[in-house]
């Protein structure tokens, strides 16, 4: 793919309806016998699951699941060839349920296999080599253990496989499902790793890994193919996360993939067969072919010899980066993703037998890449000198001088932002916006010392970091410090209300997308079986808001405890069903606006949780957005929303 021409003219505005439609064709993936391929396409106005032989296309193409509620996101293909599973939630509730879909009866309806009760979830399904026909699925029938359950998917029936006596806990099995290693949260917040002993099944510790530096959990922890060792992402007493391999026997770690001066990418083990993973694996004996390393552009480490003919193969589709990646049992067919920041998705069929590959789909097949903006890898210090690395995408066809800008902030706050398509980046860069966005400390993906410096720092360096990066883009004269807004979701919408509350006088407009308000309230409401991990994070992090001394000091760096500061026009959304971020926190932030009479533009969706995931709410939300934007910091908008 071509970069955009320097002078290129100014592209047409795309339709808000067009950038925030589901894709035609995402998330594609091969039968493990390779003569199928499953993708998600639009179907009934939702995302759902389609199935078409490998040498079909779209036209021959079925549909197998039919929701017209809430689209799908994540499928699995089974051993056997007339199953499939899906996981679905209710309307934005997140108590994640598994399906199945009878591929032999596509127009059947599917079958729920974890029936339960309000607030029950699954959080895990795994295949079952030893045992055809099951798979091994965690769920908390108890609302806070996540025990391990074993599914018969063409009867439904359930059996317990394992039941957790620790909240913290998990087992990991190797692959005739047998318990091999547990990983647990110590009291003082480091993460044990033990060898479960077969026949006695004693338990041994082998290492402690740091908590502090792994807020999100240890990721990954997989089970390596002889059973005899466990994959993790480990910093070995340095900066970098590097992926090694814990002895069952020793406990020795032994290096598995690592690249110095940067981080094992860990942000798909949140959501696997959606973002591309940490470690790519075989899928008929799990051997490790390739890690995924955070970079300017994410780097692929290839580990396996035999893998690196299949990569370098790979590599020839595509100028974007290996997203996610499946392939049939005998690794001769392959399915590969590519991310690219003017490219929502791009998706390739490769034999290796044959040495042919071809297209099968792009995402948006009418997009123009050359119409969008180059997304350009950034760096600068904080005030403190701890280096800053973020991306600035600046629009096309327009002098990068003055522009209004968007200060883009992520969620997490333990995410981290990425080189790569945003429909965020490139809708807000065509209405002729420059769009900002740093991975200020806390961020993961860049080191030990970058994410534990975040600790104390909410609403103190971590948004000071924001502002630096405000004040490097006017600085190197991109950007018109009279029109600057900043726009985020749950952290994100956070750190929007922290600025127009601490630094009120530094933004002219302000979205707030699901953001907290009150930080101890926040924590109060989370899900119950998230306050046992909370050790790691939120309490190390922020604080307790049990502890008296710790709650007041987290009122005092909430938005809701300075709202008499807003003035900045502002905008909030907000997804009635949020199990994170409830309801409330947004509620509360707008009634006490309005009491005061600043005027406050308030969007819920009654069918969404943690986001917009259906079309028409994503429409709403940014057609408000482009007007907010475009009325206060001066960017283009589309005559209907003149």
């Amino acid at each position: 793919m071509t970069a955009a021409p320097p002078h290129a003219p100014t592209p047409e505005m795309i339709d808000v309806e067009e950038f925030f439609a589901d894709p035609r064709f995402s998330n594609p993936s091969l039968s493990p016998d390779g003569t199928r391929i499953a993708y998600l396409a639009p179907h009934r106005g939702r995302r759902n699951i389609w199935v078409r032989g490998v040498d079909e296309d779209h036209d021959d193409a079925v549909p197998v699941t039919h929701d017209a509620r809430r689209g799908i996101t994540t499928y699995h293909w089974t051993d056997d060839p007339r199953w499939l599973l899906y996981l679905q939630d209710t309307d934005g509730d997140e108590d994640w349920h598994l399906h199945r879909v009878d591929l032999d009866a596509p127009d059947a309806p599917a079958v729920d296999l974890t029936p339960m009760g309000p607030g029950a979830r699954v959080v895990g399904v795994e295949p079952l080599p030893s045992a055809p026909g099951d798979v091994l699925v965690t769920m908390n029938r108890r609302p806070t253990f996540f025990d391990v359950f074993r599914v018969e998917v063409a009867t439904g029936g359930t059996t317990l496989h394992r039941e957790q006596d620790d909240p913290t806990a998990a087992v990991l099995t190797d692959r005739r499902g047998e318990p091999v290693f547990r990983t647990a949260l110590a009291p003082d917040g480091a993460v044990e790793v033990s060898a479960i002993d077969p026949g006695t099944g004693r338990e041994r510790l082998l290492r402690r890994l740091g908590g502090a530096e792994h807020p999100m959990g240890v990721h990954p922890q997989q089970v390596t193919a002889d059973g005899r060792r466990l994959l993790v992402g480990s910093y070995q007493g340095g900066d970098d996360l590097r992926l090694v391999r814990i002895d069952h026997e020793t406990g020795e770690e032994t290096v598995v993939a690592a690249v110095d001066g940067h981080d094992l990418e860990i942000s798909g083990a949140m959501l696997p067969g959606v973002l591309p993973p940490p470690v790519y694996t075989d899928r008929r004996t799990g051997k490790v072919l390739a890690a995924r390393f955070v970079d300017d552009r994410p780097h692929i480490e290839v580990v396996d010899p035999g893998f690196a003919e299949v990569y370098a193969e790979l590599a020839k589709l595509s100028d974007g980066v290996l997203g996610t990646l499946s392939s049939d049992e005998s690794g001769r067919r392959w399915i590969a993703t590519f991310g690219h920041d003017r490219d929502p998705g791009a998706s390739w069929f490769y034999d290796h037998a044959t040495g042919r590959s071809r297209l099968l789909f792009r995402a948006f097949p009418d997009r123009d890449p050359n119409a969008l903006a180059p997304m350009r890898p950034v760096g600068f210090p904080a005030r403190d000198g701890l280096p800053l690395h973020g991306f600035l995408t600046l629009p096309v066809g327009v002098a990068a001088r003055n522009l209004p800008l968007v200060l883009l902030v992520h969620g997490g706050p333990w995410y981290h932002d990425s080189w790569g398509y945003s429909s965020d980046v490139q809708f807000l860069a065509n209405r002729g916006y420059a769009v900002l966005q740093v991975n200020f400390r806390g961020s993961l993906g860049y080191g030990r010392r970058h994410v534990t410096a975040a600790i104390g720092e909410f609403a103190r360096a971590m948004h000071d970091d924001l502002i630096d990066a405000v004040d490097w883009a006017v600085a190197r004269g991109y950007a018109d410090p009279g029109r600057i807004g900043i726009y985020g979701g749950s952290y994100g919408g956070y750190a929007a209300l922290l600025g127009v509350t601490t630094t009120p006088d530094r933004f002219a407009a302000a979205v707030d997308y699901v953001g907290v308000s009150d930080l101890a309230h926040f924590l109060r409401t989370l899900p119950p079986f998230t306050r046992a991990l909370n050790v790691n994070n939120w309490y190390r992090y922020l604080g307790d808001p049990e502890v008296p001394e710790q709650e007041a000091d987290m009122l005092a760096r909430s938005p809701i405890t300075m709202v008499d500061r807003i003035t900045t026009p502002l905008l909030v959304a907000q997804g009635a069903n949020d199990v994170r971020v409830v309801k409330a926190e947004s509620d509360n932030i707008v009634a006490a606006l309005r009491e005061r009479g600043v005027p406050v533009e308030y969007l819920v969706a009654e069918d969404e949780g943690h986001g917009f995931a259906n079309p028409e709410n994503r429409v709403r939300l940014y057609r408000a957005i482009e007007r907010h934007f475009a009325e206060h910091l001066g960017g283009r908008r589309t005559e209907e929303n003149s």
